[in-house]
């Protein structure tokens, strides 16, 4: 029987039997009254939905600070403005656009351009109004207004609009970075500026709707007049030497190519009076020197060519601060807390290769790394183990998954390895600290390989039955690893495996890193407390291709509806369920040899800083609470100690 496009069956009826049809119509007609009147409620309910206005937004629970606060708990609000922020950066840069993959931008680049929402840095997943003095959203948050506050002023005192805050938003989906245009086009279909001070966001149906909110309001805000006035040279995507116009309180002085590149607060800047600025951003200037590579970066800090240094290097911390500007009480060292979690690094497995296809084969890599040996013998044991994804948080995975954690692994069905349900996470193994190559660990690792077909030949070199070679490459460009890398190389030469370190300059590392052109590099993936959609550009299967976020090319069928769960999830009970879910799948998977954190920061500097008595948990913040103080300056100037 034919149908119509509803899927309703077409009938024919005689025509004696028009009175009968007539009659029939009735309950059909209204039904479709009735189904109409349910149409209208339903719009008039949803005209009718309560709008929420608000200073700022948190995705789970109450925001800490009220309206009209008059600061953030862990600044000084009576932080003298003045002096100079000076610290190093290693490497290069040769642009000043931030976001161009091509290249390399100029340190700081990026934190000229303000937006609409600021984060606080003791609350997770917090933002308050910064070039938005407010936003509005129903409940069910399928769109938001944000209203620009009307003193909102880009450097060069032009104010900053609703039709600017839409030009920056479709200008990183055409020219931005292809994993993050492709992300936020299905979640945000349409930005309109409503009046000049009124911008608003709809978001796609259908789609979990936490983060949107925030994503949008953390959009960099682009002068449209400024990029407009030369749209082919100022493209977004390609680098370029000429400093963009943003509203940020500090604006580019001076550069010279390699060496430095120095900014100036801008006296005119259009914030300086805003709660969520106060005690903040209080150096005259900051300044950013350049060096080929720590060892020369460490000289220069001694030297006082700059002040202030946030160490990462356990040989240097431990031994290489003994000069004597040290001695004398002109250097201060300290270990200040960190809140945040710890960045999951180690040495990251490209999983497009096809050495790495067995998971075998990566287990073994796995196993030739002696972190406590290394600690020990290289590191001064100043460092942890790191296992999770979310290390020493309450998102870490740990034991057997169970209650909700656990049905949310078995709801993967076949695309989950078993294992993930009846064994505790995958941790990083034990080894000996008393030598470089763990014996039981390599005889482990290299039975794994007779498994996985990885035969040793007569020069004693693996290969497969296609008689190809089991070759690593260890690529990077950092000096300080090589101590690192190379008796991790050793070990797997050991097991017969062609192991080479490559240490390649700055500008090749750059590149190959982007085109995930490597075997193995040291790096990592940043994690949060509050993750969300950014995890889609992390491990998401559709960018895995392509993202620079994602080092390994990690993805799959067990991980995309993980990372569903975590957007979707509206309370932190369901966030925390599928956040370990996640982990627990990502470790197993062996996409890294995780190395070591920290759980502190390290920081040396000349002592004429000073910093809130309380800093907050989630941010060091020498860049925007720390300052200078006068009078330790001016006496270090006196006594020759600096010049």
């Amino acid at each position: 029987m034919p149908t119509q496009p509803g899927g309703r069956a077409l009938t024919t009826r005689p025509r004696a039997a028009t009175r009968a049809k007539a009659l029939d119509i009735r309950p059909a007609v209204m039904v479709l009254v009735a189904g109409i009147v349910l149409l209208a409620l339903a719009g008039l309910a949803r005209a009718q939905e309560t709008i929420i206005k608000s200073h700022g937004f948190s995705e789970f629970g109450d925001l800490k600070y009220p309206a009209g606060f008059a600061h953030f708990d862990y600044v000084n609000p009576d932080a003298p403005k003045g002096g100079e922020l000076s610290y190093a950066a290693i490497g290069t840069f040769d642009n000043l656009n931030p976001f161009t993959r091509k290249g390399r931008a100029a340190a700081r680049s990026a934190d000229q351009y303000e937006s609409l929402l600021t984060p606080s840095y003791d609350e997770p997943a917090s933002y308050y109004g910064l070039v938005a003095e407010s936003l509005e959203y129903p409940e069910s948050q399928d769109w938001v207004i944000f209203n620009i506050r009307p003193e909102a002023r880009f450097s060069d005192g032009t104010p900053i609009t609703a039709e600017d805050v839409v030009f920056s938003h479709e200008l990183l989906l055409e020219q931005g970075l292809k994993s993050y245009a492709e992300a936020v086009r299905k979640r945000i279909p349409k930005a309109e500026a409503l009046d000049t001070h009124r911008v608003k966001f709809h978001f796609a149906p259908d789609i979990p709707r936490r983060a949107l909110i925030t994503q949008v309001g953390g959009t960099p805000i682009f002068s449209k007049a400024w990029f407009m006035a030369d749209p082919e040279k100022r493209r977004l995507d390609e680098p370029r030497l000429e400093q963009g116009i943003g509203s940020a309180p500090y604006v580019l002085d001076s550069f010279d190519i390699n060496r430095r590149i120095t900014y100036r607060r801008n006296p005119d800047y259009w914030g300086a009076h805003l709660n969520v600025n106060v005690g903040r951003n209080n150096y005259d200037s900051i300044r950013v020197e350049y060096y080929t590579d720590t060892i020369a970066a460490m000289e220069g800090f001694k030297a006082g060519n700059y002040t202030l240094r946030q160490e990462n290097n356990s040989k240097s911390w431990a031994t290489a601060y003994d000069f004597p500007a040290i001695e004398k009480g002109h250097v201060v060292k300290a270990e200040l807390f960190d809140g945040d979690v710890p960045s999951a690094s180690g040495f990251v497995i490209n999983m497009d290769r096809p050495q790495f296809q067995d998971i075998r084969v990566r287990a073994a890599v796995q196993l030739a790394f002696n972190f406590e040996w290394t600690n020990e013998s290289l590191q001064y044991g100043l460092f942890q183990q790191r296992h999770s994804f979310w290390q020493g948080t309450p998102l870490e995975a740990t034991g057997l998954p169970e209650g909700r954690e656990r049905e949310v692994l078995e709801a993967l069905g076949d695309a989950l390895d078993p294992a993930v349900l009846s064994e505790e996470p995958v941790s990083a193994h034990s080894s000996s600290p008393d030598r470089q190559n763990d014996r039981k660990n390599l005889r482990r690792a290299m039975k794994l390989l007779d498994e996985a077909d990885w035969a040793v030949g007569s020069d004693g070199i693996r290969r497969n039955a296609a008689g190809e070679t089991l070759r690593i490459e260890f690529l990077s460009d950092e000096p300080t690893l090589d101590r690192i890398i190379q008796p991790f190389v050793d070990n797997l030469k050991v097991m017969g495996i062609d192991a080479r370190y490559n240490r390649v300059d700055d500008a090749q590392f750059t590149l190959r890193r982007r085109d995930r052109d490597f075997d193995m590099i040291m790096g990592g993936y940043p994690m949060s407390l509050q993750p969300s959609t950014g995890l889609y550009q992390q491990f998401g299967s559709e960018a895995a291709a392509y993202s620079v976020f994602n080092p390994s090319g990690v993805h799959g069928p067990d991980i995309e509806p993980l990372i569903d769960g975590i957007v979707a999830a509206s309370t932190t009970e369901e966030l925390q369920a599928n956040v370990r879910a996640l982990d627990r799948v990502l470790r197993a998977k062996r996409i890294m040899v995780p190395t070591w954190y920290l759980g502190k920061y390290w920081v040396a500097y000349w002592d004429k800083y000073s910093y809130p008595e309380n800093l907050p948990p989630y941010a060091l913040g020498v860049e925007d609470l720390w300052w200078i103080d006068s009078d330790r300056a001016a006496a270090l100037k006196s006594s020759g100690a600096l010049r």
